[in-house]
């Protein structure tokens, strides 16, 4: 297995976090590694128990999952982790293409507080030989997300790239769920390396139209996913 490549540069400074927010970051990660799945109910009381906290901070980060659409309350019975809203899926998709076509254009353009370093980091991640690729589906899971979010931070937006963090957060399980196949693995690493090629030769249209493919692909995988496929990804989660 080849050596795994240097992780992006972390850009978020540093803030206090309460115990709410720890919660709460926990809770989403346990929905995006497929802990916790639609369907699934859970009661408070079950939860300060696992994470060792008390009832406000798990009652605060549970109601910031409610007004996200992640859980709902039920009546006497605790809450419940809920169905895919695939039309807002949909709509968040819609806005990421927006903007990281937005954001390799402006990076071709040579727009100002383009980050070339950020962007030299994504291609020593995916610009490798084919025998030095990754075969480990959640470091490529991983390397995807950071790939997106570090595309549109180089170009520079602040403000874009908070929208485009957000984006990624709210359909980070849609996008682990593509994962669990190796040709979807093979096939990022070709359109990312062409996307990258693309903005080398500095081709706003060609990483744009690029973008847009790979993103309308993952998107159209979306469409075909079922419950089935995520109660099997929990189970090869809980395998690992």
């Amino acid at each position: 297995m080849p050596a795994p490549r240097p992780a992006l540069r972390n850009r978020k400074p540093h803030v206090h976090r309460s115990r709410a927010d720890e919660v709460y970051e926990q809770l989403k990660r346990d929905v995006a590694e497929f802990s916790l799945v639609p369907g699934d109910r859970f009661t408070e009381s079950e939860l300060c128990e696992r994470l060792g906290v008390s009832r406000t901070p798990v009652r605060q980060a549970l109601f910031r999952l409610q007004q996200e659409g992640l859980v709902e309350v039920l009546f006497r019975s605790g809450w419940r982790v809920l169905p895919f809203d695939f039309e807002r899926f949909e709509q968040l998709y819609d806005l990421r293409m927006v903007l990281e076509t937005t954001a390799a254009q402006r990076i071709c353009a040579d727009g100002r507080g383009v980050d070339r370093a950020l962007l030299e980091q994504l291609i020593a991640i995916w610009l490798v030989p084919t025998a030095e690729r990754s075969r480990d589906a959640a470091r490529v899971a991983k390397w995807d997300e950071d790939f997106h979010c570090s595309l549109v931070a180089a170009a520079g937006n602040a403000e874009m790239a908070r929208v485009h963090r957000d984006v990624t957060e709210r359909i980070r399980i849609l996008r682990r769920l593509d994962f669990t196949q190796q040709a979807r693995i093979d096939t990022t690493y070709e359109e990312h390396a062409k996307i990258l090629k693309a903005i080398q030769r500095k081709r706003g249209d060609q990483a744009a139209m690029l973008l847009r493919a790979h993103i309308e692909t993952s998107q159209a995988e979306v469409r075909k996913i079922t419950l089935h496929q995520v109660h099997l990804a929990r189970a090869g989660a809980l395998k690992a």
